[in-house]
């Protein structure tokens, strides 16, 4: 069913497609952020897509980095986390964030995943609201969280951080504390805020490596 599906969509939405993957069972196409509408418009009208189930923003700044990465029994991991020595591959042609669509069809019992790539200086892209008003927080999710902009998105503004919150907290550079830290004050009767005054440190994870005690077979 799903493998049909593939071949529907890259008869009819070869001119926009930029690829068509199928993996694990599940089906995701990538389009451009410029064909994001009309592509949405067909799968709802043409498809069958009538629900938009999830939208996310992905900060993919340091994909494909190998700071964690170790395969014999030496330190070299907790070093590389302490000491910043990791090797983080930059984006590829400066597009580092990516918007994912997640559509379900019930009348076909299908679902299908979008994926568009937006530019690393200007992630904007147009507002899905109203081919599906599911989109509405969806969209405010992702622009609080990644600072992803929604072009004709009637109330685009944070749901998650407060009003006041400086920059967007799922973006890889992100410091893990914070830029400033709250606290309610007595005398002021109000929420203040402050500098942040814990101490930056690195959180190093568990390394786990390959066991030669034990083989494929025995495992």
């Amino acid at each position: 069913m799903i493998k049909g599906l593939k071949a529907q969509l890259e008869q009819h939405l070869s001119d926009v497609m930029l690829d068509c993957e199928y993996r694990f069972e599940e089906l995701t196409i990538y389009v451009p952020s410029d064909s994001i509408l009309s592509v949405c418009e067909k799968l709802r009208d043409d498809f069958g897509f009538e629900q938009l189930i999830d939208l996310c923003g992905v900060d993919y700044s340091e994909y494909g980095g190998s700071a964690w990465e170790t395969k014999d029994a030496s330190n070299h991991g907790f070093s590389r986390a302490v000491d910043g020595a990791g090797n983080m591959e930059p984006v590829v042609e400066g597009l580092r964030y990516a918007v994912v669509y997640h559509l379900l069809s019930i009348q076909h019992n299908q679902r299908l995943r979008i994926k568009v790539r937006l530019d690393a200086d200007s992630p904007i892209i147009d507002s899905v609201t109203n081919i599906w008003n599911s989109a509405n927080w969806y969209e405010r999710e992702a622009f609080d969280l990644f600072g992803i902009l929604f072009d004709g998105h009637d109330d685009l503004r944070r749901i998650l951080t407060d009003y006041g919150f400086i920059g967007h907290p799922f973006r890889k550079d992100f410091p893990l504390i914070g830029n400033v830290e709250m606290r309610y004050d007595e005398d002021k009767k109000r929420v203040v805020y402050e500098p942040v005054s814990i101490e930056d440190r690195t959180l190093v994870p568990r390394v786990i490596r390959d066991d030669n005690r034990y083989t494929n077979s025995e495992r």
